[in-house]
């Protein structure tokens, strides 16, 4: 019986036009049965593997030779390595383990941030399949504000501590001043369909209410119950209870005036329009108001607006609200709704805010992201963005810049 060979070969050199196609017609020749391949282009340097099993060996040292005389004509260096068959088991064996992307997001990243998240992986033996940059070339001159670098590594291995390798994740990005995404990497992460998003300082950059107080001449007091409810500290129904009392008497006519003035988040745009062309149902969970959120709706084209309402009566507010108010509890509510209705797994949703009534829906959703947020709900939110806009929410989704366009 003819003596079977495991063999990998690793190509290294300047990319070229038809290498691969050079080498695998040789190996071709000799019947190889391809286990393995791949291929990286680094600044137009290439390196290419190929494991491959021969199963009659006979010729084997013809076919090196040959391999050999086509990588030199083409000044690309080859190196063989043989495999024992034990080895390829022990490889295939690994297949099972599971897969995790890290994904590193920042103005700049540094070999410092990198050999901090890498030395966690290394202590707990997780191995890196590959790494790729998803941002665009960094330019020397540009200013920093105008910046953005995305690394993202695929990993793979088991370990059962994930609340602490999210802890020791969250304490190099606050020391490094980088975010950083740790994500099972399974069907449903390459398969989102629904995107649920806070409104105010999430969508917006602001808080409308705080505008309309300022216009009634409460601001101050409104801001503090504001910041005291985003911080966790008073319960969101009683907060805004109390908000909305202290701006009766309002003219209905500030409505529209804030409406038009409100400024949507850096990268909103970019993102609902990126995410809409990939069929993404997008819907607006927002404890801000109608008045608001229904011209942003419209603009951009978005699926589901879901807010509270103001009640005028003789042109003027009355300090009270219409229907239920959308809390904490009732934003996860209709994130469940929303997915149900679509057909669409909690694990395809993903979810973004800032303050803690979003943590509800942020712990429902297969993705959740505090964006901006206050400090108690990035403690508790499993992902969360700070660096950059909100269009860095599609890098932790895998897209590349080439497929994000402005």
């Amino acid at each position: 019986m003819p003596q079977q060979e495991i063999i990998l070969i690793t190509v290294t050199g300047a990319d070229r036009p038809g290498l691969t196609s050079n080498i695998t017609a040789i190996l071709g020749q000799y019947g190889a049965t391809i286990l393995d391949i791949g291929q990286a282009n680094f600044h137009h340097q290439l390196t290419l593997g190929i494991m491959f099993l021969l199963r009659d060996a006979t010729h084997s040292g013809d076919m090196m030779k040959q391999l050999l005389f086509t990588c030199t004509s083409m000044n690309l260096q080859i190196r063989f390595t043989p495999v024992s068959e034990d080895d390829y088991l022990a490889w295939v064996n690994r297949k099972g383990k599971a897969r995790y992307v890290i994904t590193i997001l920042g103005r700049e990243i540094n070999a410092r941030q990198i050999s901090k998240v890498t030395e966690i992986l290394a202590k707990r033996n997780l191995n890196i399949d590959s790494i790729k940059r998803l941002t665009g070339r960094l330019p020397l001159t540009t200013n920093r504000e105008q910046l953005r670098s995305c690394i993202e590594f695929s990993v793979r291995g088991e370990w059962q501590d994930k609340q602490d390798i999210q802890a020791e994740f969250m304490k190099v990005s606050a020391q490094e001043g980088v975010d950083i995404s740790f994500q099972k990497d399974d069907i449903f992460r390459r398969n989102r369909r629904l995107i649920c998003l806070d409104m105010d300082s999430t969508l917006t950059k602001s808080e409308c209410i705080d505008h309309l107080a300022e216009r009634a001449g409460v601001g101050d007091k409104v801001k503090a119950i504001t910041l005291s409810a985003m911080r966790g500290e008073i319960d969101f129904r009683e907060s805004f209870t109390r908000r909305v009392a202290l701006l009766k008497g309002l003219d209905a006519s500030v409505l529209q005036e804030v409406a038009e003035q409100t400024e949507l988040q850096d990268g909103a745009e970019k993102l609902i329009r990126t995410l809409k062309q990939c069929g993404y149902k997008i819907a607006i969970l927002s404890g801000g108001f109608t008045f608001a959120g229904q011209p942003i709706k419209d603009r951009l084209g978005i699926d589901y607006l879901y807010a509270n309402e103001l009640e005028i009566k003789d042109g003027r507010l009355t300090g009270n609200y219409v229907g239920d108010i959308v809390d904490a509890k009732r934003k996860a509510e209709l994130l469940g709704l929303i997915a149900q209705l679509e057909k669409i797994d909690l694990q395809q949703v993903i979810a973004v805010g800032d303050g803690a009534n979003d943590l509800p829906m942020l712990n429902l959703a297969g993705l959740g992201i505090a964006f901006h947020a206050k400090p108690k709900v990035k403690a508790e939110a499993e992902q969360s963005i700070t660096t950059l806009g909100l269009d860095s929410i599609l890098y932790f989704l895998g897209f590349h810049d080439v497929y994000i366009g402005n």
